[in-house]
């Protein structure tokens, strides 16, 4: 199959359908992606099938039309985009700010964005830790979104404190989703938040367990956190030892 019908059955098969306008993007999308990653690393899946499973179709699994229709939605982490940008294709109502500490990735998306003709886009160059204590950002999102960044108690200290009280956070884990889940209640309930649901699902045509968590912010993030840059990944919260 092509691309694009690859991207159109595996979407169908969780339950979304692509317009002709979003296929289109998508289509800009896995082109800029491939030829940018000649020269830029973006990622090691290069087979067009495998992009429209593995990053497009997989980043729409988390997609939920009343969290995500008209909110705003940061992506922590973005890297080449996901799972921000395909959300966005797939809903262009939602207010998309992309965060990331290389600003070559960035303005790949910036440019890819502009090609596709999506607006309300905004990239923000930081490392996590220091966007969590921008005002501007701190405690503003409906919905922030993460997908293979960093351990859970790390990702939690990333991501919940831009989360608005009521808001939430989906953690978008591989086959230990649910150890990590484990792993990190602890850090999400110090820095205000509860896990209220864990979902195991699998990509269309692939056998690999992955998972979504979702962390609803219950209240606001304690100022301390996130700590300095680096502290995160070097003391994790309350990680149970082994």
């Amino acid at each position: 199959m092509t691309y694009l019908e690859t991207l159109k059955q595996s979407a169908e098969a969780i339950g979304l359908t692509l317009s002709d306008e979003a296929l289109r993007r998508f289509e800009i999308y896995k082109d800029e992606l491939l030829e940018t990653n000649r020269f830029l690393n973006l990622t090691a899946i290069t087979d067009p099938e495998e992009v429209a499973v593995k990053h497009m179709v997989d980043s729409l699994t988390i997609y939920n039309e009343k969290r995500f229709h008209n909110r705003t939605i940061a992506d922590v982490g973005t890297g080449a985009g996901f799972p921000g940008l395909p959300l966005k294709i797939y809903d262009p109502t939602m207010r998309l700010t992309l965060i990331d500490s290389l600003a070559k990735r960035l303005a790949f998306l910036e440019k890819v964005a502009k090609d596709m003709g999506l607006g309300q886009i905004r990239c923000h160059h930081a490392r996590a830790e220091e966007a969590g204590r921008d005002p501007k950002l701190r405690e503003k999102f409906d919905v922030v979104v993460a997908r293979a960044v960093a351990p859970m108690p790390v990702l939690a200290e990333y991501c919940l404190p831009l989360v608005r009280v009521g808001g939430v956070f989906y953690a978008m884990k591989g086959s230990k989703g649910m150890e990590e889940a484990e792993e990190g209640r602890q850090a999400i309930s110090i820095l205000g938040g509860k896990i209220v649901d864990i979902r195991h699902l699998t990509l269309p045509g692939l056998d690999d367990k992955r998972y979504i968590i979702t962390i609803e912010k219950i209240r606001p993030t304690g100022e301390q956190y996130p700590r300095r840059p680096g502290i995160a990944t070097k003391r994790p919260l309350a990680v149970k030892p082994k």
